[in-house]
């Protein structure tokens, strides 16, 4: 199966979370710091259907991945949490996602490109790949409500090879 990746926009990625970014033209802008900065609030709400679940901020560093097309063999879900994703020094990076129930259904899956400027909230249970890091290493830093079992980060391997173009 081949993906080529598309650039992240709201309403692409709406079907598996929420894009969290300073240009969301869907959320009014207000005046803050003295008049320094615009506020945008309420751009993702963090989810858990666990309620002894703690929020867990954690940072990842991402080493990047060669270029050319990518080999795909795993995707992960968190079933019982959102997960949301802010890069901290990045230029773009890659997000696959997909829906399924106890696996995921690669007939759904998606391959986003998204700017240093995106972040990425995905919905519990949403399928999706470890974070890519294209061009460079990227750090990012994690929110996701855990409680240490195995429902906090189920991975699947795929039946199939899915290479990911992108662009």
């Amino acid at each position: 199966m081949r993906l080529r990746a598309e650039a992240l926009t709201d309403a692409g990625f709406a079907p598996f979370g929420e894009v969290v970014s300073c240009e969301r033209a869907d959320v009014a802008a207000s005046s803050a710091n003295q008049g320094t900065a615009l506020r945008r609030d309420w751009l993702t709400e963090l989810r858990s259907s666990r309620p002894h679940a703690r929020l867990n901020v954690a940072s990842f560093r991402c080493a990047p991945r060669p270029a050319g097309a990518l080999a795909l063999t795993l995707l992960e879900r968190h079933a019982a949490s959102s997960q949301l994703f802010v890069p901290m020094n990045a230029r773009r990076y890659l997000v696959v996602v997909a829906h399924g129930g106890d696996a995921p259904d690669l007939g759904s899956a998606r391959a986003f490109v998204a700017s240093g400027a995106q972040g990425v909230s995905y919905a519990p249970g949403v399928w999706h790949h470890p974070m890519i890091a294209l061009d460079e290493a990227i750090d990012f830093a994690c929110f996701v409500y855990e409680d240490g079992t195995a429902l906090d980060c189920e991975t699947r391997a795929l039946g199939e090879v899915v290479e990911v173009d992108p662009g």
